[in-house]
């Protein structure tokens, strides 16, 4: 990743960070909802931005590339902070004001046409937000040229000091902008930060190696499952020329890294085992396909098998990041803080059964795989 594409990150960790950890408060003081649609709010936009980074991936494998859909999300993701900060500048576009105190005066959320602008402009950055992040990370790699293991590992530790920085910024001197100055400021820098960062990204244009779209794993992994099930629910005697398919190969390929054909140590394709568990999904190959579309690799069903075996690792995020998205509501804190005690208690029994497993098998310092699973 480039000086360049580094920068747009920070810009973009920046721009999203110092709405997403403050913008409770604002739904509170100036859009007057309850604390409870506040939180639901917050937690449904940064929801719906992670999930929409899912979506900013598929269309940069599958149609577009990462350059055009970076700078697509950049453009809406600005369009959203200016709706934003024009609401936050002008006093008309806000609820009324009112004294809490006082039952002349009674605090009345937004409605309306002025709800309408917040949640345009809320969504409008989430979308941009999930288009980035679902692109940006996966065009810096891809844009350059041969590195040594060496330079992408000092590549990774600056990047991670380059968010850091962008987050930082973010929580403490942009929150408070907002919370002494006015929203309106605070927006503002995001939308500036967010601009910046369209025509630094175009900078280093001539520098890019623009990816042609060849597919989405998020296309193979349905693929292969939908295969899979389908076969499994209607069986159907496997063509011999299938089965003599996966006695006579039992391996497949995998890639080399650019790093070891320089090397000279890869000029064979290196082979691995399929997989001995997940068996059902061998169905998606040991069938004559309904339709060329279907069709299936060995290689294909087998790094499906690999992603069903790590959903366990992303499962376990679930309620840590359940409990990181509280902390930025002020609400239903001590409800996460009880998830996360039970998440780590868990953490903590898996490890302990983990290494009293591998000391029983004499795998302590072994790269083979555990005899265990999630369930037992």
């Amino acid at each position: 990743m480039t000086m360049l594409d580094k920068v747009d990150e920070a810009s973009e960790n920046l721009a999203y960070l110092a709405n997403a950890s403050n913008l409770v408060l604002y739904l509170l003081k100036f859009m007057h909802f309850s604390p409870s649609s506040a939180a639901n709010i917050v937690t449904n936009f940064m929801g719906t931005t992670f999930l929409l980074a899912l979506l900013g991936g598929f269309l940069s494998d599958a149609f577009f590339n990462t350059y055009i859909i970076y700078l697509i999300s950049a453009v809406i993701e600005f369009a959203g902070l200016v709706i934003l900060t024009v609401q936050a500048h002008i006093p008309s576009l806000k609820a009324r004001a009112c004294a809490p105190a006082y039952a002349s005066t009674p605090c009345q959320e937004i409605d309306g046409g002025k709800a309408a602008m917040l949640f345009s402009g809320l969504y409008l950055v989430a979308l941009g937000v999930g288009g980035i992040k679902g692109s940006l990370p996966a065009h810096g790699p891809s844009s350059l040229t041969r590195l040594t293991h060496k330079e992408g590992s000092r590549g990774t530790h600056f990047l991670t000091t380059i968010l850091s920085c962008g987050a930082l910024i973010a929580v403490t001197f942009v929150v408070w902008i907002e919370d002494n100055k006015g929203w309106q400021w605070g927006y503002g820098i995001s939308t500036a930060a967010t601009l910046l960062s369209i025509p630094i990204f175009m900078i280093g244009s001539t520098t890019h190696r623009t990816k042609v779209p060849v597919g989405s794993p998020i296309t193979t992994i349905f693929k292969v499952l939908a295969v899979a099930v389908y076969y499994l629910c209607i069986p159907r005697n496997p063509t011999s020329t299938a089965v003599a398919g996966m006695e006579t190969s039992p391996t497949y390929a995998t890639e080399i890294s650019e790093e070891e054909e320089a090397n000279g140590k890869g000029k064979e394709p290196q082979t691995e085992l399929p997989l001995k568990r997940l068996k059902f999904l061998d169905r998606a190959i040991a069938n004559k396909p309904v339709h060329s579309m279907l069709e299936c690799s060995h290689k294909e069903v087998e790094e499906v098998k690999i992603v069903l075996k790590v959903l366990p690792i992303f499962m376990s995020t679930i309620m840590l990041n359940c409990c990181l998205a509280q902390l930025s509501t002020f609400s239903r804190i001590g409800t996460g803080i009880v998830f996360s005690i039970v998440a780590i208690a868990v953490a903590a029994v898996v490890e302990i059964k983990r290494k009293r497993v591998a000391a029983q098998f004499g795998l302590v310092k072994s790269h083979e795989p555990l005899p265990i699973t999630f369930i037992h």
